[in-house]
């Protein structure tokens, strides 16, 4: 697997010596994963975080009558993981499952402490990474406020072009929390309106 373009993404936040680019590559596990396998399942520990080479994975929680609920999609230069899990080490809330065959660049917990020790510059990476990640979370919870279906479905549209023609309709519908049917009328709405 080609590590280029994860060390490209490294690179766009801090500047890595050869040195510290091989020390880093030392700690990371190349994984590949079919379509519809589990990276990560609701209440097993999360191991570890996922940087996507290439494919495509859904984040979701499964509540007590069975019914999926979508939090996250991910496609290349993306993360994924159960954050949450990862960061205490404690049974993960979320399902992360592969929409495609895909491909990661893992960091194991223990590893990844291991990393901050050796190249401090990482933590601030992570850091980055994990800030993102909170206002992102915070912003969609917002949407899902004060905001349309419609209005989050045109968000979603142009904030993740490359999202919505990888993914079933019905997981999107999940994603903006209404029903399919809903979602096809939304669709035909827009189209009508161009």
């Amino acid at each position: 697997m080609n590590t280029s373009p994860f060390l490209k993404y490294i690179n766009k936040y801090v500047n890595l010596t050869p040195e510290e680019e091989t020390l880093l590559l030392s700690k990371i596990v190349l994984r590949r994963y079919l379509k519809n396998q589990y990276i990560v399942q609701q209440n097993d520990v999360c191991r570890s975080a996922n940087y996507i080479l290439s494919g495509c994975t859904k984040t979701f929680y499964v509540d007590s009558e069975g019914q999926e609920h979508v939090v996250m999609f991910s496609i290349e230069d993306w993360w994924t993981s159960d954050l949450g899990s990862f960061i205490t080490q404690t049974p993960a809330d979320f399902n992360v499952q592969c929409l495609e065959n895909t491909q990661l660049v893992q960091f194991t917990y223990e590893n990844l402490e291991e990393l901050y020790v050796e190249i401090p510059k990482l933590e601030r990476l992570f850091r980055k990474i994990i800030e993102r990640a909170f206002v992102a979370s915070q912003k969609r919870i917002i949407r899902n406020f004060s905001l349309d279906a419609k209005e989050r479905y045109q968000i979603f549209k142009s904030a993740y072009p490359k999202i919505d023609q990888r993914v079933p309709q019905y997981m999107i519908a999940s994603y903006l929390g209404i029903t399919k049917e809903f979602l096809s009328k939304i669709k035909s709405q827009l189209i009508h309106e161009q």
